[in-house]
């Protein structure tokens, strides 16, 4: 045997140990839903894209049922400078006028979300996985209110309202259709959703995707829901990840000023998340390959778990 083949010899054993040291965790989430947040840089590198497709395949193939929701900020913003339009933001939300509003869908459910649902049908040929997508607008998934926002006059102290537009909140999910997707007994569904929703009245609005992930995992009575960022997963006050934590933990951590900027969202969505049904959610680093499968399958995890 020359040293080629006893290397391949290797790691097909290495493989094998692999897959019979994550069984356990294969039986935790056989049949049980898995909501997962996909967003920011690694939507617009199509080599990454298409990993994530095939790790959300082999997710439903390992008996998993997974539901993506999906951002599309950078997306929004490159169509809206190509189009000479400047976008303003009010606490990471975008300012959204009628012509942006018309945009952003366009994006949204268009371009983006049809390209994540047909890389995860090109990586499940073989075994008839598809991607479908849809928007909060598909059978009345989404139902919003428009979102209210207050800023305080740092000379004033005066706090008075800001309005942002064409801005939603979800108030309510109607999981009926990603339910009958999902569960069906004669084919492999992934429902891919873009954060568009509907008010009462008819009006479309923009969401913030890490809501619409949460909203639609409390809906589901997820097992789990999996928001995939651009950091490890939350700090502690020494820069050492932290593995798990409580919803109170959580909201320590944002009391006291450990969690900051850009984490205090993405804790404010995991813990009201819990809240609202989810067994517990995980903060982790999408940049890395195959981070779902290792939160999800192996003994430590890839992130930060926060649960009730």
């Amino acid at each position: 045997m020359d040293e080629i083949e006893r290397q391949s010899e290797e790691r097909g054993w290495a493989t094998a140990k692999t897959l019979a040291e994550a069984l356990p965790y294969i039986q935790i989430y056989d049949r049980e839903t898995v909501v997962i947040k996909y967003g920011g840089h690694a939507m617009g590198e199509t080599a990454v894209a298409k990993q994530f497709a095939a790790d959300v395949v082999l997710l439903r193939l390992m008996g998993v049922l997974p539901v993506v929701v999906h951002g599309g900020g950078p997306q929004i913003s490159a169509m809206l400078d190509k189009a000479g339009v400047k976008s303003s933001f009010v606490d990471g939300l975008r300012v959204t006028d009628k012509d942006t509003m018309s945009v952003a869908e366009m994006v949204l459910s268009g371009a983006v979300n049809k390209e994540i649902a047909h890389w995860i049908t090109v990586a499940g040929k073989e075994a008839d996985v598809r991607g479908i997508g849809l928007s909060g607008k598909d059978a009345g998934l989404l139902t919003v209110e428009k979102t209210k926002r207050t800023k305080r006059d740092p000379d004033s102290l005066i706090e008075h309202e800001v309005d942002l537009g064409f801005v939603g909140e979800p108030t309510k999910v109607d999981p009926k259709l990603i339910k009958g997707l999902i569960r069906s007994e004669t084919e492999d569904w992934v429902p891919v959703i873009a954060p568009i929703g509907v008010a009462e009245d008819g009006q479309t609005y923009n969401v913030n995707a890490d809501t619409v992930a949460g909203a639609v995992a409390g809906s589901l009575n997820a097992k789990r829901m999996l928001l995939l960022t651009d950091v490890k997963g939350v700090l502690d006050k020494n820069g050492n990840i932290i593995r798990q934590m409580t919803v109170a933990e959580a909201q320590s951590l944002i009391d006291d000023g450990t969690a900051s900027g850009g984490m205090i969202p993405k804790l404010e969505t995991a813990m009201a998340a819990v809240r609202a049904g989810v067994e517990a959610v995980v903060i982790l680093d999408g940049r890395r390959p195959h981070a779902m499968l290792v939160e999800l399958f192996t003994e430590y995890g890839a992130g930060t778990l926060v649960k009730a």
